[in-house]
């Protein structure tokens, strides 16, 4: 299958390590022009080298991006426009918020979940619509969490703010359609990650286990038994965001092993 992406300008937010990292070398072994960025400048950096390395793609350029800023947002896609002459392809992504239940939490906490998970995702897509209007075609992926379809515990902000990009890219995928522009949300089940190893560390101490347990438990209830590779997760977002995904938008799949039971 040719995914047509050799050439193809594509944003990956929030790509320094983990899903976005994953994704992002990805795009690269299909020959785009691959733009990372997270607020850290030294992964960044170590990880531009590592997918060039890599894939043998030297077109992996990294920026500086907060995308809780929308000045940094907006340079962001100055940049990508610059070096491509605009952007075929946007992945939004952002770290998780923090675990916690209600009552733990003040307006502070989620204003930032806010910021961090949702409004970042809807200012990257308004300032890139643009460009893909203009070029008469695009692909947004939203990466969100297996949450959009089975609430998860001790994690109320992200269960909150995740189901708002559902929200979101449905209703995009009816308004842009008339443009070519495709959009539609991937939710990780438990991916091995960083922050799924954090996410156990935190249930190992509510519950006065080890990392070990949380981990033997959690695997014994995914009907594949195991967790999931982050490249397999990348492999579902390049397909949506690629040239062979022609008719499939506003649609959320969750990429668990078999996890989430809910229809």
């Amino acid at each position: 299958m040719d995914l047509n992406l050799t050439g193809k300008s594509v944003i990956v937010a929030a790509s320094s390590k983990g899903l976005g990292k994953a994704v992002a070398l990805q795009f690269a072994e299909e020959g785009a022009h691959v733009l990372i960025s997270s607020r850290n400048e030294a992964e960044l950096k170590q990880t531009a080298a590592y997918i060039i390395e890599k894939t043998g793609n030297e077109n992996v350029r990294y920026q500086v991006c907060d995308i809780t800023s929308p000045d940094q947002i907006n340079s962001l896609i100055d940049t990508a426009i610059e070096w491509n002459g605009k952007v075929d392809v946007l992945i939004n992504n952002a770290g998780g918020p923090p675990a916690g239940t209600f009552d733990k939490f003040s307006d502070e906490d989620w204003q930032q979940a806010f910021e961090l998970n949702l409004l970042s995702f809807i200012r990257l897509i308004r300032g890139v619509l643009p460009s893909m209007r203009e070029t008469g075609t695009g692909r947004i992926v939203n990466i969100a969490s297996s949450s959009v379809k089975q609430s998860l515990d001790n994690l109320i902000l992200s269960n909150t703010y995740r189901a708002g990009i559902v929200g979101l890219s449905k209703s995009l995928s009816q308004e842009l359609a008339k443009d070519n522009i495709l959009i539609n949300t991937v939710g990780p089940g438990r991916i091995a990650t960083d922050r799924v190893t954090e996410l156990d560390g935190i249930q190992a101490n509510i519950q006065g286990v080890t990392v070990d347990e949380i981990r033997s438990k959690a695997e014994s209830s995914i009907p594949m038994g195991r967790y999931g590779k982050p490249e397999e997760f990348a492999k579902t977002i390049v397909f949506l965001a690629s040239g062979a995904n022609t008719y499939l938008t506003g649609q959320t799949i969750v990429v668990d092993g078999g996890l989430v039971k809910a229809l």
